[in-house]
């Protein structure tokens, strides 16, 4: 298997068991330069909250989307505002990715402002 097919195969493992939690999900995808956040409500239809690098407002605050600096940013905006809308626990849906590096300082981000998974 290739590194595709691999994450592939650990998102749908881990989808498939947060599917039972019916809970919001915390959604995230990451690339080399950019960096994505989603909260998809517990059925999975409608996307609640989203924030990325490519947005104008995070985009000024960091010279390079694709570091740790661009995630903290990152996981502090997805937590805010899923707080808005009223979402105070969500289940962490990582992708595939693994739990290290970008993805941790997003979550741990997210778990400072408030968020709790």
């Amino acid at each position: 298997m290739d590194k595709k097919a691999t994450r592939l195969r650990r998102a749908r493992k881990t989808r498939a068991k947060l599917a039972s939690q019916d809970r919001a999900r915390l959604c995230i995808h990451r690339t080399p330069r950019h960096i994505y956040a989603q909260v998809l409500s517990a059925d999975g239809t409608k996307v609640i909250a989203a924030c990325s690098t490519v947005q104008a407002d995070i985009k000024k605050q960091v010279a390079f989307g694709g570091n740790k600096d661009a995630a903290r940013l990152v996981g502090k905006s997805i937590a805010e505002q899923a707080k808005n809308a009223g979402i105070e626990s969500v289940a962490f849906d990582r992708s595939g990715f693994k739990y290290h590096g970008r993805v941790q300082v997003l979550a741990d981000s997210a778990r400072e402002n408030g968020l709790q998974f």
